[in-house]
């Protein structure tokens, strides 16, 4: 039966979202933000997907560029082995680098974010920009004090090399796009600083798997790292992580539209689109919290549809069909199995005696956030980089699960503003 994805559904008590509760704050000066209730938003009607699904939602050369810059360089050697023999980078950046580049902040996106951090949903970018809350003239940061830089992630498909990319004899890499690590993507992320005549970060700023790569460049270049934020994130994927991720791959490897991983001349609406769909809802479970779906959803139906008899659907079901279907119109499967991959396997400690010692040893200045309701990464692992590192952590509190780090900006701008100033 071929159902409608519907963006929301209206729930009977709305999910209430609470003030900060910093649990090391002393010396940041920053004020709490203000307590009381936030209702979930809805929008005033349902949301209906285009029809046409692309094989793959890849940006491609001769596509418009929107905000992107792009810089080529070279070939890059792989952690497990091997190499990229050519590597381009796709980034974008607001305001100015200063005459001495001290004022440039890095901003790393999570699995399927891009370096669409600030600005509108365009000719070029699929997607609003997911954090322009939080950066912009003015704002926590502030693109009139500092040069942000936010690449596209090495393996993504929004510009930066990835599956989708051109491989030597110009067809598409895809199956045969080589496995990367958390490192690797820090060193392609290293070559564009070199480029771009940056040799040390005022601060390296990343949520979720994006705080993976903060903390990578930490250990890796600490003398290229002034200060790190990193927002619900880990120092070392555990076994439920892992465990969340292994689904999620195999949902899209199992798709028989997937190819084997070589789909990109396949028609619309005959990719893997249905995979791609099932690994987003398997991971959007992660990204939000018990307490939103039973309060927001509960076990009501769907509009009209009745979820007795196995034809209809409960409303939570099709919130998770609609993020689904959105994710295979916007993104890349190959992508996403390259991506989740290198998340399951990141670990700070590998070769640098442990995670304890390889936090011990990041010398830049380290804030860590943590979300109270996050099941992804949860908080105590957000805590433990604090602990590890001799820095400071805060936590937010909200209903909104690991998603917290994109929704509740009225707690994190005072907490990334008053770390800024001080780094």
């Amino acid at each position: 039966m071929n159902f409608r994805f519907d963006d929301e559904a209206r729930p009977a008590t709305p999910v209430r979202s609470h003030a900060l509760m910093p649990v090391s704050t002393a010396d940041r000066g920053a004020p709490p933000a203000p307590a009381g209730p936030r209702p979930v938003r809805h929008p005033a009607r349902p949301h209906r997907l285009p029809e046409r699904i692309p094989a793959s939602a890849a940006w491609q050369p001769g596509a418009p560029v929107g905000n992107r810059q792009f810089i080529d360089l070279g070939s890059l050697y792989l952690e497990a082995g091997g190499q990229l023999p050519a590597v381009t980078m796709a980034y974008e950046t607001w305001g100015e680098l200063n005459a001495d580049a001290s004022n440039a902040v890095l901003i790393l996106h999570a699995l399927t974010g891009d370096s669409h951090v600030l600005g509108d949903a365009e000719e070029g970018h699929l997607s609003a920009g997911w954090w322009s809350d939080l950066v912009g003239p003015g704002k926590a940061i502030d693109t009139d004090r500092y040069f942000v830089v936010a690449p596209n992630v090495l393996g993504g498909c929004q510009g930066s090399t990835g599956p989708a990319s051109a491989s030597p004899n110009g067809s598409p890499w895809g199956s045969r796009f080589p496995f990367l690590t958390t490192r690797d993507q820090v060193a392609a992320e290293a070559e564009l600083a070199d480029r771009l005549g940056i040799f040390r970060w005022h601060a390296v700023v990343g949520g979720s798997v994006g705080g993976h790569r903060a903390l990578e460049w930490a250990a890796g270049y600490p003398s290229r790292v002034g200060a790190v934020l990193a927002i619900a994130t880990a120092a070392q994927t555990s076994g439920d992580q892992i465990a969340w991720a292994h689904p999620q791959i195999l949902a899209i490897q199992g798709d028989p539209k997937y190819r084997g991983g070589d789909y990109y001349d396949a028609a619309d609406n005959d990719g893997p689109h249905v995979g791609l769909g099932i690994a987003r809802q398997i991971a959007h479970t992660t990204y939000r919290s018990a307490v939103e779906f039973d309060e927001r959803f509960g076990r009501l139906p769907q509009g009209g549809e009745e979820p007795i008899g196995g034809q209809g659907r409960f409303a939570v079901q099709s919130y998770l069909d609609y993020h689904g279907g959105k994710l295979a119109r916007r993104f890349d499967a190959n992508s996403y199995v390259i991506l989740t991959h290198t998340m399951l396997t990141h670990d700070l400690g590998r070769n640098r005696g442990g995670v304890d010692a390889a936090l011990a040893g990041i010398t830049a200045r380290v804030l860590s956030v943590g979300v109270s309701s996050d099941r992804l990464f949860p908080a105590e692992q957000a805590k433990a980089i604090a602990e590890g590192t001799g820095g400071e952590y805060v936590e937010v509190t909200s209903a909104y699960g690991h998603d917290g780090f994109l929704i509740e900006f009225d707690q994190l701008d005072p907490i990334v503003r008053g770390f800024l100033n001080e780094a």
